[in-house]
């Protein structure tokens, strides 16, 4: 099939579909996923020049977030890679060799937190380099399609992020959200997946934390490196 007609399979793929979910379909501008996004950024707007750190700041699909909060003092771009809007490179499980303890008022990661391979040694490098009373805004996916292959490692129910974010590992929630909800459907005969295609599923979950004080070192801690236990890399662009 050449790209033209494979363009408007595509379209024509999308037009049956949408007609079959009509009623399931809602503006995605009012969906609680991204209103998460809009609290963090009112949060800031809260402190007077507040120091922000962005995990993940790398424009890999056309999107920079920066111009979201122009009130603040310190917008640093942290990725493993250099690019544009990266401004320190460094590995996320390691972001305290970067930065000084209890530097900034706010840390957030945007579809970032599915790729790490120890995403709780990262909370707890997280906690270091945040002030008490910052907040910390993640938001990743309960469902998605496997992507930045081989690098793509994990998926995040709504209340797996207790496990992460506790009086232990120094935070409180103050909100978490899924949404982005989506329809699946079974390719397979198994009679246990058969249902699954009158759920409701999400693709998009999101964290506010404020950190309440140090993480809880006597109990906590991961000094195993990334390279002990993979020997592959975070593809640096996107094939094609």
């Amino acid at each position: 099939m050449n790209a033209k007609m494979k363009f408007y399979a595509e379209r024509l793929y999308f037009r049956i579909i949408d007609g079959l979910h009509y009623p399931f379909i809602r503006r995605g501008a009012d969906d609680p996923y991204h209103a998460a996004l809009n609290e963090f950024i009112s949060l800031t707007k809260g402190v007077p020049s507040p120091s922000i750190l962005e995990i993940g700041s790398r424009d890999v699909t056309g999107i920079t977030r920066k111009n979201l909060f122009p009130h603040c003092a310190e917008y640093i771009g942290f990725d493993i890679f250099a690019g544009n809007g990266v401004d320190v490179v460094g590995d996320a499980h390691k972001i305290s060799d970067r930065f000084p303890l209890g530097h900034f008022d706010f840390v957030y990661s945007i579809s970032v937190f599915e790729h790490l391979l120890f995403p709780w040694k990262v909370v707890l490098e997280i906690n270091k380099v945040v002030k008490v009373g910052g907040y910390v805004f993640l938001s990743t996916h309960p469902v998605w399609p496997a992507h930045e292959l081989p690098w793509d490692f994990w998926r995040f129910p709504r209340n797996g992020f207790h496990a992460l974010f506790n009086k232990y590992t120094g935070f409180r929630i103050v909100s978490l959200t899924e949404g982005l909800p989506c329809k699946t459907y079974s390719l397979v005969d198994d009679a246990a997946t058969r249902g699954n295609c009158f759920e409701t599923m999400n693709q998009g979950v999101a964290l506010i934390a404020e950190k309440i004080g140090d993480y809880r070192s006597d109990l906590l801690k991961w000094d195993i490196d990334v390279s002990d236990v993979v020997d592959t890399m975070y593809p640096s662009k996107r094939p094609g």
